[in-house]
């Protein structure tokens, strides 16, 4: 739930190279800061082992492109795009989530899922829905739960107008998403994962359906104390927002996710670790590495480790050092006023945790400090350090 979108482009071997410029019309989905999302470490750790642990451990010519921006909330912790479904078109503020398939929302069947802050569709009063009426469940380890059936509308992104999409309608909702500002989730993983099977993803959709001109989306997530916020731009990236080249990691997308290999991670004291795999997640606000990596990081910054997959650290930022990783022969850095995640009485909850597994989940912590590039064609990810 946490950026703003912008579209970019991956290469297709692993390597460096030069950010090309986008030279066909873009579509950009701006990011908004959800103001009224309540930051919790806990909560982040518990979402990410049930999100990923079962599927982790099992193997441990109309073309163009389209921007949409994106809101963040909370500091960094939670961003979300305003998304238009059906037509005339219903507004709604989603979630976008490299580390699901599933495009679902609450809707007018679900009697308990309109809070004061929340928008619910409408089926009733699009002209292109289409009832569906299969099922759908979804639920998270921090005990929040969505459910419901499907249908197909036409979904705007950024300008570009999916038609015949299936959407998930949601007929119930734990109490956790409707008090949530957030109206639901859009799910940028591979279609290999979605709960409902042959389901095409909206990227799918757009590829099919030409209205981008290359399988790839950039993801810029913005600072609050840059003014927050951030975007997604589909068929293409933000040249702009790049210094310098791009660096090409090819993906491994068995599992439904954009996993990739860390050469390394070296903390404080130039504690340097082992490689490791990891998912890049632009739905999971924390950086989680497997146990031993965890550990090895966690010690080097003298950060107490709570059991619970979450490390308690020093909220004087000037203490600590920056955590720096190796992907692809380049070096990318978390500085270290990011490693604090959350202070509550002068006790701090590091930004970094374990994810229970053998794979790592690299979050909005990591990401909002690249720009990067989500290549579903090859596929691949790029990784920039920002201009």
């Amino acid at each position: 739930m946490k950026i703003s979108l912008c579209i970019a482009l991956l290469a297709a071997t692993v390597g460096v190279i030069q950010a090309a410029p986008t030279h066909h019309k873009t579509h950009k989905v701006t990011l908004i800061r959800n103001e009224n999302f309540k930051r919790s470490a806990h909560r982040s750790v518990a979402k990410a082992h049930r999100k990923f642990g079962h599927r982790m451990d099992t193997n441990s010519t109309g073309s163009g492109s389209g921007t949409v921006p994106m809101t963040d909330v909370d500091g960094d912790v939670e961003y979300y795009a305003e998304v238009q479904v059906g037509t005339p078109p219903q507004t709604l503020k989603l979630d976008f989530d490299t580390g699901s398939s599933d495009l679902w929302f609450a809707s007018t069947l679900c009697t308990g899922c309109t809070g004061s802050n929340h928008t619910a569709y409408d089926p009733t009063k699009s002209s292109t829905y289409q009832k569906e009426g299969q099922t759908w469940s979804i639920s998270y380890g921090d005990g929040s739960s969505a459910s419901g059936i499907t249908g197909l509308d036409t979904v705007n992104l950024g300008g570009l107008a999916i038609t015949n999409q299936r959407i998930e309608l949601a007929q119930q909702e734990s109490a956790q998403f409707s008090q949530d500002p957030v109206d639901g989730l859009l799910g940028l993983g591979f279609d290999t994962i979605s709960t409902v099977s042959g389901t095409q993803t909206p990227v799918d959709s757009m590829i099919a359906q030409n209205l981008i001109s290359k399988p790839i989306f950039g993801v810029f997530l913005g600072h609050q104390s840059n003014g927050g916020g951030g975007e997604y731009i589909f068929g293409g990236y933000d040249t702009a927002k790049v210094s310098g080249d791009l660096t090409t990691v090819k993906v491994d997308s068995s599992q439904g996710w954009y996993g990739f290999t860390v050469d390394s991670a070296t903390g404080a004291g130039n504690a340097t670790t082992g490689s490791f795999s990891a998912i890049a997640d632009t739905g999971t606000s924390l950086m989680l590495f497997p146990d031993s990596i965890a550990s090895a990081i966690g010690q080097s910054y003298n950060a107490t480790d709570n059991k619970d997959g979450t490390y308690t650290i020093s909220c004087d930022a000037s203490t600590l050092s920056d955590l720096t990783f190796s992907i692809g022969g380049a070096d990318f850095t978390v500085p270290a006023a990011d490693l604090i995640y959350d202070n509550q009485n002068n006790q701090c909850i590091a930004g970094f945790g374990s994810s229970g597994s053998t794979d790592g989940i690299l979050g909005d912590v990591f990401l909002k400090n690249v720009y990067t590039v989500f290549d579903q064609g090859t596929p691949a990810i790029q990784f920039g350090k920002l201009a």
